[in-house]
């Protein structure tokens, strides 16, 4: 088994995906509890009969051959028009169904949507508003709405949308593409240096196993025909041992230490002992960690900010606000939390 995949069982592979320690703040206070408005809130059920529209659309079969003259590039469909978010569609019990309500149907459940044909989705979205209403309107009628609890949780969900309606506009909506590159950049050059290596290993049973190989390298043996045919990694009998590059703490310390003082072009002339058996390394290059793409990690540096945003507008408005916990656990606990994020 590879010394890496090994490692990274125990717990002694730190893999770092990105290069970028910033992205693992471990200080983070909270996540934020509540997606805002283009994100998951309260998501509508599928129907059953959307359920089997879906069904029915995945057992559609292969459309039948089309003559040549058909296949031709259709012309590029018209802008579609703007939708009055007030225009009736239908009315359930004399109330009106609005085109804004299908809208707001349909952005809390595209991805089940997804794979429906336009037509489809509009469709679905209004059973999805009518079941809604159909249910509200017999919830009201045994007296639902009165419900303490009921009351509690509508106006919880009352605040929830206007908390995401704020990170919506307040904060997401200010994050612009000039900003997530400076944050790229300012995290390049604030991570420090890293060099890593590209080496090879043969991994053998026994210290007499790797000493033997290291004498038959001594005697001009090629050492990727070696790792093919004596290495217990499963990786490395087809890749000549190639480990790719690294960095010192991707590998157990044994290994990094030797690996990290080989010359490049030389290979271990004592056998390395880890917990995986014993090593022969051979060192092909050496270089400062290249750090990520731009467009590789975009997405992580707009939720980086998106995060620092969100947090630098809570703590403004935490400041300015009067917060009284008279609860004395929960107090301590929040003091806690309040001193780890000062850290």
């Amino acid at each position: 088994m590879s010394t890496r995949s090994n490692t990274r069982n125990r717990a002694k592979f730190r893999h770092n995906r990105v290069g970028f320690k910033a992205l693992e703040n471990p200080h983070w206070r909270v996540s934020m509890l509540f997606s805002y408005r283009h994100g998951a809130f309260a998501k509508l059920a599928l129907s059953v009969g959307l359920a089997a529209l879906i069904a029915g659309s995945a057992r559609a079969e292969e459309p039948a051959a089309t003559p040549a003259a058909e296949t031709a590039p259709a012309a590029a469909a018209a802008p579609a028009e703007a939708v009055d978010p007030a225009k009736v569609v239908a009315t359930i019990d004399g109330q009106a169904v609005t085109e804004g309500e299908l809208a707001l149907a349909l952005s809390s459940v595209d991805q089940q949507y997804a794979q429906l044909a336009p037509e489809q989705r509009r469709a679905a979205a209004f059973m999805a508003v009518m079941e809604i209403k159909l249910l509200v309107a017999k919830a009201v009628a045994d007296g639902l709405d009165k419900d303490p609890e009921v009351e509690q949780r509508l106006a919880f969900l009352h605040d929830r949308a206007l908390h995401g309606e704020v990170i919506e506009k307040n904060v997401a909506d200010s994050i612009t593409e000039a900003d997530i590159r400076a944050r790229y950049d300012k995290t390049v050059s604030e991570t420090p240096p890293v060099n890593e290596v590209k080496a090879r290993h043969i991994l053998v049973k026994t210290e007499e196993e790797a000493r033997e190989i290291i004498k038959q390298l001594d005697e001009g043996a090629d050492f990727e025909k070696l790792a093919n045919e004596k290495t217990l990694d499963p990786s490395g009998k087809t890749s000549g041992g190639d480990l790719g590059y690294f960095t010192a703490s991707q590998m157990v310390p044994e290994f990094s230490e030797a690996a990290m003082a080989l010359d490049i072009g030389a290979y271990s002339k004592e056998p390395v002992k880890t917990d995986f058996g014993w090593h022969i390394i051979k060192l092909e290059d050496k270089r400062a960690q290249q750090p990520p793409a731009y467009e590789q990690v975009k997405s992580r540096m707009n939720e980086l900010l998106l995060r620092e945003k969100y947090f630098a507008l809570v703590n403004e408005l935490r400041a300015a606000a009067k917060v009284e916990i008279a609860d004395e656990e929960l107090k301590k606990a929040i003091d806690a939390i309040d001193a780890a994020q000062k850290q």
